[in-house]
């Protein structure tokens, strides 16, 4: 992700005071950047960007206990791939398959494409287990400044109705990118089988190293009544109150796309339904993952809070489903 805050060392120290009351509803006080949440027996688990992972537990998706990191001591090959890696790991998406815990994150150097996307496994997500421990996989996906014209970070890995893994990931340059993974959800499946899914205009003539002013990242795909939906975010984060994220959406028959939005433009043409956007409380919202609980569906994103100078919360919010497109309730973001 673009632009990432400059605050993650300060959720570093004071990440151990989020079991709080919430702001509203579906709003909680706990700086989860890039939230990813799955729910394991009756534990709700949040992952988010910060210094060797960050991530809080609740019982009752109200309350939130700050849990710990995922790693203590950044591994060594991410120091090879970005020499002067500051510590702060983007993006995790949590899964769960065959007995084990999947966590895919991105590490990179600040908007460039000098990046990877790493994998760690566990079978527990219980830091109280003894059988508690994260296996790093190391690199999954890298992209190298100069060569590649997108962005090895955003990670979310998707499953199509015959079971196969892909792994959809992108942040600005020439946009969101899906790859096949093989059986062990480990690596790239061979052949590699590359797709672009979704893009915003590019300024042409732009060096390759930069970004660009194709502001899209967050990929997330999930599958319901017949189609895939690839949920992206749209325009700035990390720049506090100055935020202006906001979340959309397309769907196809097919998990490579095409994805059109609700009036039927690709999102390879830049398309893309808004379903989330900011106001003057919370002017920036995204990067968001769904959660699927008790026969209904939720979004689960940060919100950069005006009233806190800015900070990323945590908000889940409800989805209805209209004509089988997304409709999210954001009446609690008051």
């Amino acid at each position: 992700m673009q632009n990432r805050l400059k605050l993650f060392s300060l959720l570093s120290v004071s990440c151990f005071l989020f079991n709080l009351h919430p702001i509203s509803a579906q709003v909680y006080p706990i700086r989860a950047h890039d939230p990813s949440i799955i729910k394991t027996d009756s534990t709700y688990y949040i992952f988010a960007t910060g210094r060797g992972i960050l991530f809080w537990s609740s019982t009752d998706r109200q309350h939130w206990q700050f849990s710990g990191r995922i790693f203590n001591r950044t591994p060594d090959w991410v120091y090879q791939v970005v020499p002067d890696f500051n510590g702060d790991m983007w993006a995790p998406d949590i899964s769960y398959y065959n007995g084990k815990y999947y966590l895919f994150y991105a590490v990179s150097k600040f908007e460039r494409n000098t990046s990877a996307i790493g994998l760690a496994t566990n079978v527990t997500l219980n830091p109280d287990d003894p059988n508690y421990y994260w296996d790093d996989h190391g690199v999954v996906v890298r992209s190298i400044p100069g060569r590649d014209l997108w962005n090895a970070i955003d990670p979310n890995l998707a499953v199509d109705e015959q079971g196969t893994p892909w792994l959809v990931l992108g942040s600005f340059w020439d946009g969101i990118k899906l790859v096949k993974l093989d059986t062990s959800r480990t690596r790239i499946a061979e052949p590699e089988q590359w797709y672009t899914v979704a893009c915003r205009p590019r300024t042409f003539g732009l060096d390759d190293t930069l970004p660009g002013d194709g502001a899209i990242e967050a990929p997330y795909i999930i599958h319901r009544n017949g189609y895939y939906y690839l949920f992206v975010s749209f325009d700035y984060c990390c720049r506090g109150v100055r935020s202006n994220y906001k979340v959309a959406v397309g769907r196809s028959k097919q998990i490579f796309g095409p994805y059109v939005d609700r009036s039927g433009k690709r999102m390879t043409d830049g398309g893309g339904t808004i379903i989330v956007e900011g106001n003057k409380h919370f002017p920036g919202l995204g990067h968001n993952a769904i959660l699927h609980d008790d026969g209904k569906d939720y979004i689960v994103l940060h919100a950069y809070d005006a009233e806190h100078h800015g900070v990323p919360d945590l908000a889940i919010l409800p989805i209805q489903w209209v004509d089988d497109w997304p409709v999210v309730d954001t009446s609690y973001l008051k």
